[in-house]
């Protein structure tokens, strides 16, 4: 993500003036599109650096121990029921919908819709909370493997605390749809950030008040409150388009229908996409009481390119590509799709090749300390090694299903996500006993390959056209030349740097850190000099921002 992903609204006193002359956001250009990506990459990037520091204070405190993977489990489950009933489920089927009254002039429409699905999910929400954390000593126990099994109480506790989630995340993702779709990307962007660094200070804060296995309690409190301060923000953010909340339902508008008949396919779909997370995790209580941590760990360090690269990329073209559906712009969209996936594989492929080259020092600079020992290390770069493999087709991924969401045929990537599962299911169950944590992440690599292949497939075929395929496979043929110029690059530097200056942290930051730059400079000269188009848009756009000609 993963992902979309991605109101309560209603007029202030002006609001009759609105509907006289209604207000639609300007679609945005090439050049605006460009430009909220870099910033909401940058916004995104910032907070993704936070929440890396948040995993990083928290391997610090608990490890890879049983405990820590009983709260993986405990806040999994709830994340995918945020996930499959409301955050981006919601925010994939209403922001086309509303997108299209605005483009329409019906601004007041769009308002009262808005408001409308808030109340309906204050309240379906509400009561689906409160059923999961009465629920939660007969839910939980169904994704507790047996290596788990010492950890049951803990697991049910620590999901009562965290199932509350659900409801917050699901108003959060209705506000930031709103948000969204008048091209304000910086709160949303930067909300995360302030999310993840709640939960570090509390978790500091509340940790010398539990004793034992509990102290991981402090970070399940942690996580509760910061995201109510990030609904909090949303909230805010709203007051810069003057929307405010108005007690309105109209069970009547069948754009309510509308939504909620969209949202049922995303739901299902959204939901299998982010059952993968959860299958690896539990799946991996059966290989060791370990192994659940660390193929978390392993996905969160995946997750900083990806959500600071792939997810600003789909977030930025999601809007433009509903306004593209609802002008009826096939061609506009091929281009955008295109230019999307290189710009995708641009930032992602050499991230990755750094990954493969350098797993076990990323791993160790990142975690080694505390209760994360060795073997800790060890467990997390094999998970980190094969997640690499699977953070392109991740990226095009959540691209290519956020286009479908645009154009409002969300039963497509529903039914290959069902194919997906089943991929990552078969290829998991056979692989896990023979290479452990590695089957199991191959069984996603597997997946979101056959995923990729199928969504690019219909795709072409909806949108009457080629989608580019000739010109991104030869520039993404350049690009992999380019990453595998990084990786030994990278490989050599850090090996030289490791040998002679030891194993000592600032030792560890310099050798990487060196390595990373060595091999960023030379990825960048390698795709400038192949006259990639995209290298040249990024170039030109990050001088534009420094004011150089």
């Amino acid at each position: 993500m993963p992902a979309a992903r991605r109101t309560i609204a209603a007029l202030s006193a002006s609001a009759e003036a609105f509907a006289e002359e209604p207000v639609a956001p300007p679609p945005p250009g090439g050049g605006g599109v460009a430009r909220n990506t870099l910033i909401f990459s940058i916004a995104t990037g910032i907070s993704r650096v936070v929440g890396l520091v948040r995993e990083i204070v928290f391997a610090g405190y608990f490890g890879t121990t049983q405990p820590a993977s009983a709260y993986t489990i405990a806040f999994l489950v709830p994340n995918l029921v945020a996930q499959l009933f409301a955050q981006s489920a919601l925010s994939a089927a209403f922001v086309p919908v509303f997108t299209d009254l605005l483009q329409k002039g019906r601004r007041v429409e769009a308002i009262r819709l808005a408001s409308t699905l808030f109340w309906i999910m204050l309240i379906g929400l509400g009561a689906l909370t409160a059923f999961f954390i009465l629920a939660a000593g007969v839910v939980m126990p169904l994704f507790i493997a047996p290596k788990l099994v010492g950890q049951t109480a803990l697991t049910v506790g620590l999901s009562r605390l965290l199932f509350p989630v659900i409801l917050l995340l699901g108003l959060n993702g209705l506000l930031v749809g709103v948000l969204q779709t008048y091209d304000h990307f910086t709160i949303p962007a930067i909300s995360p950030a302030v999310w993840n660094a709640v939960i570090i200070v509390l978790l500091v804060v509340l940790a010398p008040h539990f004793h034992g296995e509990e102290e991981i309690y402090a970070f399940a409190i942690g996580v509760l409150f910061a995201t109510c301060v990030q609904l909090a923000l949303a909230f805010g953010a709203l007051s810069r388009i003057d929307f405010r909340l108005q007690v309105h339902i109209d069970w009547h508008d069948p754009r309510i229908r509308q939504v909620f008949m969209l949202m049922l396919p995303v739901m299902i779909g959204l939901g299998i996409v982010n059952l993968d997370q959860l299958i690896n995790s539990a799946f991996g209580g059966l290989v060791s009481g370990e192994a659940p941590r660390a193929i978390e760990n392993g996905f969160r360090v995946y997750m900083l390119p990806q959500g600071m690269f792939s997810v600003a990329v789909a977030t930025v073209l999601f809007p433009a590509l509903s306004r593209m559906a609802s002008n009826r712009d096939p061609a506009a969209m091929r281009r955008a799709v295109g230019n999307g996936m290189r710009q995708i594989n641009l930032m992602l492929i050499p991230a990755a090749a750094f990954m493969v080259a350098l797993p076990t020092p990323i791993v160790k600079l990142l975690f080694e300390r505390g209760h994360f020992n060795a073997q800790s290390t060890h467990l997390v770069s094999i998970a980190l090694f094969w997640f690499a493999f699977s953070l392109p087709f991740g990226g095009l991924n959540l691209l290519l299903t956020r286009t479908f969401f645009a154009v409002q045929r969300p039963w497509i990537p529903t039914r290959l996500a069902a194919t997906n599962i089943v991929v990552d299911i078969i290829v998991s169950i056979a692989l896990y006993k023979p290479l452990g944590i590695a089957g199991l992440i191959i069984g996603t690599i597997s997946a979101n390959m056959v995923m990729t292949a199928l969504q690019f497939h219909r795709l072409r075929i909806g949108l009457n056209g080629r989608l580019e395929g000739g010109q991104t496979t030869m520039i993404t043929a350049r690009i992999l030349i380019a990453s595998a110029l990084l990786a030994g690059v990278s490989w050599v530097v850090w090996k030289l740097l490791d040998e002679l200056l030891g194993g000592s942290l600032a030792a560890e930051i310099v050798s990487v850190g060196a390595a990373a730059v060595a091999g960023l400079f030379v990825y960048v000269r390698a795709v400038l000099a192949m006259r990639i188009p995209e290298a040249h848009q990024v170039g030109n756009l990050i001088r534009a921002r420094l004011g150089r000609p």
